[in-house]
């Protein structure tokens, strides 16, 4: 693999910069940095699925429609 200088790199830069546009690459970001978060704590968890865990209790409201009333 050949080594990516600081050239290299600033031309990368520039390429992003203006496929995405610099309004754009906050969201970007903030994107990427909720993946890593996200894989970590599923790396984290052993793999579980989040979506398996119990839900968090209800209100006790009664607007779940499959509670008895």
């Amino acid at each position: 693999m050949p080594n990516l200088g600081i050239p290299e790199l600033l031309i990368i830069l520039a390429i992003i910069v203006l496929l995405f546009g610099v309004g754009k690459l906050p969201q970007l970001g903030k994107g990427i940095g909720e993946g890593i978060r996200n894989f970590k704590q599923a790396v984290k968890d052993g793999g579980q699925d989040s979506e398996k865990k119990d839900p968090p209790a209800g209100n006790g409201s009664g607007n779940n429609p499959s509670s008895p009333k």
